[in-house]
């Protein structure tokens, strides 16, 4: 029996640089019975997929090689946070035992640099002062970094902290052989090396501090989460732990209060506010059997309702898993990136040991040559690199999310920055999907035999002649031998005689003449509505047009899509003249709508643009469109639509507008530009930084500054991603 395979994320602990996640995420995938597994430095989380193997296995060997992990998963959320307050709190205290010990050192030498006499100033520049203030931050402040060189040494891959460990050893070495051996005092760079390890601190607790900027978005959504809930037992209200409600219960919510969790209306109603699922502000009237979602809030009214799902199940929880799993996710340009780091440390080292020689034998001073070899180390670091693109990814996803636009991963971000065609389902896409019986054409027996075919039908147009039918007071007849026609209708007895509603396409297949109906269905048609035929065995009875709405927001929607250069396709089972009629309403030019499609040949519509070059972005929201939406570059489902739709795409538009397509795709160039930006700058910085440092145009310190301060500045500027306005 083949073993079930498992998706785990773990909390990492331990990580300096890209080439950390590097060297864990190939450890990971050495190991028997993994599938898959990514490490994303950004996050701090490994997800691996796997079987024949265990999460403690896997534990195992994350530790073996020098980190640490933990599980991530609801169990152990408390333990992670606690570990991230005392890393934080342990970084803090080091930063300022660094900066108290360091001061005084780097004082002391701008003070002997601008001639002054101050006796502090003497004595804070004899060598055995400085040592003993230097020897703390270089052995204990610094540990962090030996260990992570050890470490990083032994299992062959080596990382940022054996640049920083040699480098500050190099010169705290040095200045030990100038002060107490050949006693040149002028030559002493305890300040270098104490200072470069202060501002690598100071570098880390500024980029840990924009990373969890960086996650605001799961901490929001998180927020959401209410603590207790208000249950009604025995006709008397009680207040408990959310983790106490389940299934079925009944619980009260009050104006202005959150949805503990996901359920029905039974009683009152009220408008809710959903913003936090679908970025919509404006509230949605619920009314009793009315579908209520966790984390929303209750505006105006009192009301009553049944659980439906808890805990994980819920929409809320299962947003947080989208984001989390999208954000610890990789996009196909973070490849450059990962290949270059894997390679970096590596070509700075013997960089380094040439800057040695080279200086070395052309100037005959052999200490100055050891300096500029410590400035290239210290100043060249891997972190901007690795952390390039999953901070942009981190951003956009989690703005996306706070907008009502969830997009499962990176590889879908950076591919929606390049679509160019998109293909719209018609019904519940463009239309709104609730469609309505505008005309009845034929004697008095035409509804009710209608009504009788389509009761119990899940299909939109059935449940609007039901719906119909219902309001008419009709009642249906026993049905017998249906049967579906998938595309073009249904059948079934009454009475003994056997009826078929459905497409004109059928009734030709049937040899049944509707010349009698057709100058009236035309008619109809070329209003935009969709005409179904009644008819028995020998001949055409009647039919009902019904007319689904048009979205608001439909036809700006798709002008902004064309203003942009994106080819608007419309794909539908609905007949030619009624899906041209929809098309030249919301402006899809007539050679870009495909009509009397059925629900297998969606697919081949996607596959068909593709071969044409295309980047294809398929939008739907019913179960027939997850196969078009599975083959596209990019799938989109309506929030308001079927969960295997939604499984299926890449995207989930929460608030089901049309707007919010535009809405994606400029999200999505905005958060591919800002990678690219940030690949650029960390390229630039040690592509000029390395030569500069190399030809002592950067002293150690600066150099230990600079590449401190370039993970900062890739998280700030993926951290101004924020102010990008979703409109």
């Amino acid at each position: 029996m083949e073993s079930k395979t498992k998706l785990d994320s773990f909390m990492i602990t331990g990580m300096t640089c890209a080439n950390c996640a590097a060297r864990i995420e190939k450890e990971l995938n050495q190991q028997s019975g993994v599938v898959s597994a990514t490490v994303n430095l950004a996050t701090e989380k490994a997800t691996v997929e796997y079987n024949h193997t265990s999460a403690d296995q896997l534990i195992k060997s994350i530790e073996k090689i020098g980190y640490g992990a933990i599980l991530y998963d609801e169990a152990h959320k408390q333990k992670i946070a606690k570990e991230k307050q005392a890393y934080l709190k342990k970084l803090k205290s080091d930063l300022i035992l660094s900066i108290v010990l360091t001061s005084p050192l780097v004082l002391s030498m701008f003070a002997m640099m601008l001639g002054s006499h101050v006796a502090i100033i003497y004595f804070f520049h004899q060598p055995i002062v400085q040592l003993l203030l230097a020897l703390p931050i270089q052995f204990y402040v610094g540990r962090r970094f030996y260990k992570g060189a050890y470490h990083a040494l032994k299992t062959k891959a080596p990382n940022m902290d054996v640049l920083v460990a040699t480098g500050t050893t190099a010169a705290f070495t040095l200045s030990i052989y100038n002060s107490f051996f050949v006693h040149h005092f002028q030559d002493i760079y305890f300040e270098s090396s104490s200072m470069i390890i202060t501002l690598i601190l100071l570098g880390k607790y500024l980029e840990y501090s924009a990373k969890n900027k960086t996650g605001n978005a799961i901490k929001q959504l998180m927020a959401l989460q209410t603590k207790t809930a208000q249950i009604l037992k025995n006709g008397q209200e009680q207040t408990i732990a959310i983790d106490e409600v389940k299934v079925n219960d009944i619980l009260v919510i009050r104006p202005g209060e959150q949805v503990p969790t996901d359920g029905w209306i039974i009683a009152g109603s009220s408008a809710m506010d959903e913003s936090m699922l679908t970025g919509e502000s404006i509230p949605v009237e619920k009314n009793k059997h009315d579908r209520i979602f966790g984390g929303t809030i209750s505006t105006n009214g009192l009301i009553q309702m049944q659980v439906s799902q808890i805990g994980k199940n819920t929409i809320l929880a299962q947003i947080i898993q989208m984001v989390e799993d999208a954000q610890g996710s990789k996009a196909p340009i973070q490849k450059i990136a990962d290949k270059i780091s894997g390679i970096f440390v590596p070509i700075v080292l013997i960089l380094a040991i040439c800057t040695l020689l080279i200086t070395g034998v052309v100037t005959r001073e052999w200490q100055l040559a050891c300096i500029h070899s410590i400035s290239v180390l210290v100043i060249a670091c891997p972190c901007a690199l690795g952390l390039a693109t999953p901070t942009a990814i981190m951003v956009g996803t989690g703005l996306g999310a706070r907008h009502g636009i969830l997009i499962k991963g990176g590889e879908a971000l950076e591919a929606a920055a390049h679509l160019n065609s998109i293909i719209l389902d018609k019904t519940g896409t463009i239309t709104q999907g609730r469609p309505e019986v505008t005309d009845v054409v034929g004697n008095t027996d035409v509804l009710p035999l209608f009504y009788s075919l389509e009761y119990g039908s899940e299909h939109p147009l059935g449940k609007a002649i039901v719906s119909y039918g219902e309001k008419r007071g009709i009642t249906p007849e026993p049905l017998t031998d249906f049967t579906a026609h998938p595309g073009a209708g249904i059948s079934g007895r009454i009475n003994g005689v056997l009826y078929f509603a459905g497409t004109r396409k059928r009734l030709a297949e049937m040899n049944l003449s509707f010349d009698k109906f057709q100058e009236r269905a035309v008619e109809l048609e070329q209003q935009g509505k969709t005409v179904m035929f009644l008819a028995n065995e020998e001949q055409v009875l009647g039919m009902i047009a019904v007319a689904d709405q048009l979205k608001a927001d439909a036809k700006q929607a798709i002008a902004q899509l064309r203003g942009k250069g994106i080819e608007v396709f419309m794909v539908t089972g609905d007949n030619c003249l009624a899906a041209q009629a929809i098309g030249k309403q919301v402006g899809i030019a007539p050679d870009h709508i495909f009509a009397e499609v059925l629900p297998e040949e969606k697919a081949k519509y996607v596959q068909q643009l593709q071969k044409e070059g295309k980047q294809v972005g398929m939008v739907g929201d019913g179960i027939n469109d997850a196969p078009a939406l599975a083959l596209a570059n990019v799938g989109i489902a309506m929030g308001n639509g079927t969960d295997i739709a939604m499984e299926t795409a890449d995207v989930t538009l929460m608030n089901s507008n049309l707007g919010a397509i535009y809405q994606m795709i400029l999200l999505s160039a905005a958060t591919l530009k800002k990678i690219k930006q940030n690949l650029f700058w960390a390229f630039i910085y040690n592509t000029v930084g390395i030569p500069f440092a190399a030809l002592g145009f950067l002293n150690p310190i600066l150099a230990g500054g600079a590449m401190a301060f370039s993970s900062v500045s890739v998280f700030l500027n993926s951290l101004s991603l924020n102010r990008n306005q979703i409109k």
